[in-house]
């Protein structure tokens, strides 16, 4: 079986889909032996040997990794700070990845993520070159995650992606969606056709990380092995609402060994930092990106996580960072809207305490709910690793390779 993947994030890049698509491209080709083809983007964030030994100037380059082949289709890779880059990088590497579709092998099935949202009209194009199967792999949901941007907002950008996204959901064979929430808002808000709609979570690797002892390197070197931690891990998007993190690290001043640990990279950091400077919050701190083989280390120095999501956006988007939490055996707080999928999972499976989405006292309130019971902090801990396992990568790779096989079969 041959599958053809289009998106823009592949390795070696740090954004969380273009991971998450690493591990499944790589894991169908190992665990199933299936041939595996990726049109991905070049790479957002070179090391400057592997920049000196770029072929930038061709339209398409070829690779290999870990038995997937990688269609690199050429274009521009501007920081993504600004909407002048970012709309730079999607529509050059649309139009490279739709030649770049004519030139692979013919597959049996072609898959479209949403990195950038309109690249799966390329995707849908070479699926009917192909008389292959296509489906459509709802990373987020446009135009309503487009609200999010704060330096460009369209009426017209938004209608278009509206028709792009509804036509994709109307020719897919399969629409593959990350919890049962998102899946209605496709039913209810783009005419979703329910028999087409199938749920496949986002994972970790519970292999990689695993529960570990607070007193670490990490946390030693960060000075953090004595606090009580609340972590923040992960992207600082325009998504989290982060800035009510920060308002609650100001209510919680008065408790010296709380420490709010900001762990990574993002859109909003350098405003968070400026933030914090402003207010002098002296318990919050800015750690670097941490690489896959130091998070268990790094999640281990947390005693809580937090989770937030902006109103508005359940079901249009799933926090991912949920997994690698679960997987490293640690509650957390989550901000988020009662219909939102990490408050369905959170539920069912008793690893987190909610807060109200926006409401910084009632975040503080619940942080310190922790703070004062750590029986409580050791029981959802534990309840929060039994849940990882049901969403293990190899879990929902083979849900995956079922599905792809399904379509196979009754081609």
């Amino acid at each position: 079986m041959h599958i053809i993947f289009f998106n823009r994030s592949y390795y070696p890049d740090l954004g969380a889909t273009g991971q998450l698509l690493t591990e499944l491209a790589e894991g169908l080709v190992r665990d199933y032996g299936c041939t595996v083809s990726v049109v991905a983007g070049r790479p957002l964030l070179l090391s400057k040997e592997a920049q000196a030994g770029a072929a930038w100037w061709k339209l398409i380059q070829r690779e290999r990794h870990n038995g997937v082949e990688i269609v690199r289709a050429g274009g521009t890779t501007f920081r993504p700070r600004t909407f002048v880059g970012r709309a730079a990088n999607y529509i050059t590497y649309f139009l490279s990845a739709c030649v770049a579709g004519l030139m692979v092998p013919r597959p049996d099935l072609v898959v479209s993520l949403t990195d950038p949202p309109i690249i799966g009209l390329g995707a849908l194009l070479t699926a009917r070159r192909a008389h292959a199967k296509f489906v459509f792999l709802c990373q987020d949901i446009f135009p309503e995650v487009a609200v999010l941007l704060e330096d460009f907002q369209s009426p017209t950008v938004n209608r278009i992606l509206e028709r792009i996204n509804r036509l994709l959901i109307r020719n897919a064979d399969r629409v593959v969606v990350l919890g049962e929430t998102m899946g209605e808002r496709l039913i209810t808000g783009k005419g979703a056709d329910p028999a087409r709609i199938r749920v496949i979570h986002n994972w970790a690797d519970c292999s990689a990380i695993m529960p570990g002892e607070k007193r670490n390197r990490f946390s030693a070197a960060n000075r953090l092995a004595d606090s009580f931690v609340v972590m923040h891990s992960g992207n600082m998007g325009l998504s989290q609402n982060l800035d009510i993190v920060l308002e609650a690290a100001d209510r919680l001043r008065r408790y010296p060994d709380i420490v709010m640990a900001m762990v990574g990279d993002g859109a909003k950091r350098q405003a968070l930092e400026a933030q914090a400077g402003s207010k002098r919050l002296g318990n919050v701190r800015f750690l670097p990106y941490q690489p896959k083989e130091q998070l268990t280390e790094s999640f281990a120095a947390a005693d809580v996580f937090i989770i937030s999501l902006k109103e508005g956006l359940a079901g249009y988007i799933v926090p991912s960072k949920l997994y690698g939490i679960l997987a490293a055996g640690r509650p957390y707080v989550a901000a988020v809207e009662d219909e939102c999928e990490v408050a369905v999972i959170t539920r069912k499976y008793e690893c987190g305490l909610l807060a109200r989405p926006g409401d910084p006292d009632d975040l503080a309130d619940k942080i310190l709910t922790l703070y004062h019971d750590r029986d409580l902090v050791s029981r959802l801990g534990a309840n929060a690793r039994r849940a990882a396992l049901e969403f293990d990568r190899p879990v929902q790779v083979r849900a995956y390779y079922d599905l792809f096989r399904e379509l196979q079969d009754s081609h």
